[in-house]
């Protein structure tokens, strides 16, 4: 066996025993990884915080031929108002499994991590519009796993003008005539457009940093869901 030293958080956990817990871990750079708690759900056990759902910590592992197993964890961050708030669980809840579903082990995971990261600390700690938060991490979640949007120009005709929808089938804007011809784009205002450009191309740390009026938050909830659905070939629900 070989000692491992790595950050992570926890975005699954099973019962084994009275007192073993089976985790499911997302990694920066080890992907997702299943590791064995033991004693993790004894009363006095070291291990009990850092070994929570959603708890990020720094975990010391030993890499066995199945999986691995826990020896020691620092917890680093267990986002306390997710935990006493249920409208703010269910969302944490959401976004989880659909990181669950889009990693896999030994895949380098830092950007994706980094946006879960984020996302759940905007859940956590501010009053954000929830819809709004779930909606810019949808986008960027996506345009980080290979489905980024064209968002320079119409993907039919190439004009930087009059960019008026969202091609779910074409994966892009689309100015208002090519727009019309593709029955499956979504109608969008000037700030969600803006938004959308943000969202993908804004530094990570400050992708949550600006306002929409409610019409634009709608219609980014709209595109965000619709996008994800058809390019995850799975419907997520709330």
């Amino acid at each position: 066996m070989r000692t491992v030293k790595t950050k992570g958080v926890i975005i699954a956990e099973k019962v084994m025993s009275d007192f073993d817990k089976m985790l499911t871990i997302l990694t920066p750079n080890l992907g997702k990884i299943e590791c064995v708690a033991k004693g993790s759900r004894r009363p006095k056990s070291l291990l009990m915080a850092g070994t929570q759902f959603l708890c990020f910590g720094e975990y010391i592992l030993y890499k066995g031929s199945d999986n691995y197993s826990m020896n020691s964890c620092e917890t680093i961050e267990l986002f306390y108002n997710i935990r006493t708030d249920l409208d703010k669980l269910k969302y944490a809840v959401y976004i989880t499994k659909i990181i669950n579903d889009v990693t896999t082990e030994n895949q380098n995971n830092y950007k994706v991590l980094q946006l879960y990261l984020n996302t759940l600390y905007v859940i956590s700690n501010t009053d954000k519009d929830l819809d709004f938060v779930i909606s810019i991490f949808r986008l960027r979640l996506l345009s980080i796993i290979g489905y980024r949007p064209e968002i320079r120009e119409c993907k039919t005709c190439k004009t930087k003008e009059n960019i008026t929808r969202f091609s779910i089938m074409d994966n892009g804007f689309k100015c208002e005539a090519c727009g019309k011809q593709d029955k499956g784009s979504i109608s969008m205002n000037e700030t969600t457009k803006d938004a959308m450009r943000y969202i993908i191309l804004a530094e990570s740390k400050k992708i949550f940093s600006f306002q929409i009026p409610k019409e634009s938050i709608e219609e980014l909830k709209i595109i965000s869901k619709v996008y994800l659905t058809e390019k995850l070939e799975k419907e997520y629900k709330i």
